[in-house]
């Protein structure tokens, strides 16, 4: 078997104007909001890191130079943090490489899709992963690898393309995007042999949801450009994966860890209390101020 053409660039969708956050995201990009004391973007970005991921692309919109910014070199910050004899490590994780962060724009919001066929020039002919800031993924409780390393790690083994899943009740398969399952190839690894856009209860074909991450060929990016819109009058990127299907291994992996939907409200305070509440120096605090607040 020839080698696999390893992972090396994610791109990263963070165009969206966050309509649902404002007015907080009037002047600040939603993926900078902080979830505790580190924006969103900031842990996807980590989480590709730690599987390997060299190249960022972030696909971008007007009024979103600030994440760039984010992972610049702060020369004033870091210069009066010295003088003063304050640990700049913590700085440390928002520091890119030189030529690690590419930025294109998506000049139109014309869905998902869309925003990762602008990345097109950039992947060329690599493999490459998608991450969506809005799903935070966190590996599981007592230690474990992120998503996206469990994802590369699946990917080295069946190749082709894969995407992130996770268990959910019947009751709720309505709301996401959820797989047609096939062979089952171990506890994790399940091929997939359709996707279905927010199926009826009665007609869903797994519980298996779509969580936000994946791993495609770069052949989804000619079936992008040639694709029409979708859902909401937008360009899909479930439809072009569906299309893959049959022509290319498509595989998804279930996720062991704990995903939270910071696209929403609620999901992003549970995000923010269930990490605070598991953070050394603030969880028991967190707690008790919590404790506090719900006898009130």
């Amino acid at each position: 078997m020839s080698a696999r053409k390893p992972i090396k660039k994610a791109v990263f969708p963070v165009a969206g104007l966050g309509t649902r956050f404002l007015p907080a995201t009037k002047a600040i990009p939603k993926e900078l909001l902080p979830i505790v004391d580190r924006p969103l973007i900031q842990y996807a970005v980590d989480e590709a890191r730690e599987a390997g991921i060299e190249q960022i692309i972030f696909v971008t919109g007007r009024g979103k130079t600030a994440i760039v910014e984010h992972f610049d070199v702060a020369f004033e910050l870091e210069t009066t943090m010295a003088e003063r004899g304050k640990d700049l490590s913590v700085l440390e994780p928002t520091r890119a490489t030189p030529g690690d962060i590419i930025t294109v724009r998506q000049q139109v919001p014309l869905g998902l899709g869309h925003a990762i066929w602008c990345a097109r020039a950039i992947v060329g002919d690599d493999p490459f992963a998608i991450l969506l800031p809005d799903e935070l993924m966190v590996a599981a409780k007592g230690g474990g690898t992120g998503c996206m390393k469990q994802m590369v790690e699946a990917y080295e083994e069946v190749g082709g393309n894969l995407i992130s899943v996770l268990e959910v009740p019947h009751d709720e398969v309505s709301s996401y995007g959820v797989i047609a399952p096939g062979a089952q190839l171990s506890d994790t690894l399940t091929e997939v042999t359709g996707l279905v856009e927010k199926p009826p209860v009665d007609q869903a074909p797994s519980n298996k949801i779509i969580s936000g991450r994946y791993i495609l060929q770069p052949e989804v990016m000619g079936v992008l450009k040639d694709q029409g819109k979708g859902a909401g009058g937008e360009i899909q990127l479930t439809d072009a994966m569906a299309k893959m299907i049959g022509n290319q291994p498509f595989h998804a992996a279930t996720f062991a860890g704990r995903r939270f939907d910071c696209g929403s409200k609620t999901g992003f305070v549970e995000a923010t209390l269930a990490l605070a509440l598991e953070r050394e120096d603030m969880g028991a605090e967190v707690r008790a101020m919590a404790e506090r607040l719900l006898t009130e």
